[in-house]
């Protein structure tokens, strides 16, 4: 059967081929439990309160029903009222606002409301996979913008030319940044707003992490001069919240960009049911400071994981944002010629711990292995201990 050109661009996805390997696993003679620590998908339970809003809306007969955009303009006007709270921004929930079926979702289809096949469009070099997804989607002609370690994981803006950015219609990124765990600043936002407003290019800031920065206020393109105009943030409830399997998220931008992906999205999709935007009102409206909690959490997660993992002298940065370690394989392994896709099929196999290999995310993340830090500390310390055992 003849497929789609547009198949082979988008290629076989990390998350795909993982969960193929840990089914392999735990279909095969595996010694040890799985510890899955390949996906940022968290193990702490969200609000009780937000469940239990969900839970006396689902027996409203509305629930039940397609929900169309007129339908969400409750939700609406919670995240107008979070964002004038959290941010000091005013937006309007009817132009510059747009519920989602989580922010993977919006990243993949925005760039078919804004680009024509072969329009030029910018995404960093590792990324998540939706930023580089929705434009193969698209059919953009793809330009990355490698980051390294030596810089931080932050962007060089000026290895490219004023020419070039005059080209490009489309720049998705998004700090704190996945997988490298980087929470940016918000200098960095301004500055590439500012290249949106001067070269007439649309910014695509994607944002999930904002409320788990743990060192420093995480950055917000939203207090960007020029958002109005030539940007979209994308926010999502599955980390802050906890709440990644019910698929809630919303985009806030210039009107022009949310009328384009609204478009979209009304040909693709209807939005989520009314219960669970009531929980997410819920979340917003009053529960707006619950992510802060987590922040023990998960940096006693990190700094146990990472003692552990260092007492063996593996040279680990320490990441600036919850969910995530960033791991460089150490230098005798790639010395052997081990890279990074068959180390981490080698340390599933030999310890059944389930890591995502960087190159995953892009070519700049060749020789890094990401862990999601997304289950309780001591069995996070057998799965370090298990790791630096399949490593000897």
């Amino acid at each position: 059967m003849r497929l789609s050109k547009r198949l082979a661009a988008l290629g076989n996805g990390v998350f795909s081929r993982t969960d193929r390997s840990k089914l392999a696993y735990q279909q095969g003679t595996g010694d040890q439990p799985l510890i899955d620590l390949s996906l940022g998908s968290s193990d702490l339970r969200p609000p009780a309160e937000v469940l239990k809003s969900m839970a006396v809306a689902i027996d409203e007969p509305s629930s039940s029903a397609y929900c169309l955009e007129a339908g969400t303009a409750p939700f609406r006007r919670a995240v107008a009222d979070w964002c004038r709270q959290r941010f000091g921004v005013s937006v309007d929930p009817d132009r510059h606002v747009q519920l989602l079926v989580g922010s993977q979702e919006g990243t993949a289809h925005l760039p078919l409301a804004v680009l024509d096949p072969g329009d030029p469009a910018l995404h960093l070099d590792p990324c998540y996979p939706s930023h580089t997804g929705g434009l193969h989607l698209a059919g953009a002609s793809l330009l990355s913008l490698p980051l390294r370690s030596d810089r931080n994981w932050q962007p060089d803006f000026e290895a490219l030319s004023s020419g070039t950015w005059d080209q490009l219609k489309l720049f998705v990124f998004g700090y704190p940044h996945n997988p490298t765990a980087r929470v940016g600043s918000q200098e960095l936002l301004d500055s590439v707003m500012d290249r949106g407003v001067r070269h007439g290019l649309v910014i695509a800031h994607d944002n999930p992490y904002v409320d788990l920065s743990l060192e420093r206020e995480a950055p917000v393109l939203l207090r960007s001069p020029g958002w109005s105009d030539w940007g979209i943030e994308f926010f999502s409830l599955s980390k802050g919240w906890c709440l990644g399997g019910f698929r809630l998220a919303f985009a806030v931008g210039a009107e022009p960009l949310i009328q384009a992906l609204r478009q979209v999205k009304s040909v693709v999709d209807f939005n989520q049911s009314l219960a669970l935007q009531q929980g997410a009102i819920h979340a917003l409206r009053h529960c707006a400071a619950w992510p802060r909690t987590l922040h023990p959490v998960y940096r006693e997660r990190r700094d146990r994981v990472l003692s552990v993992l260092r007492s063996d002298g593996w040279s680990i940065p320490t990441p600036e944002m919850a969910l995530y370690l960033w791991l460089p394989l150490p230098e005798r392994l790639r010395q052997q010629g081990l890279n990074d896709e068959t180390l981490a099929t080698r340390i599933l196999q030999s310890s059944g711990v389930a890591l995502t290999p960087g190159s995953g995310f892009g070519p700049a993340g060749r020789d890094w292995l990401r862990m999601a830090l997304v289950r309780p500390v001591d069995e996070l310390e057998q799965a370090a201990h298990r790791l630096l055992d399949a490593l000897r």
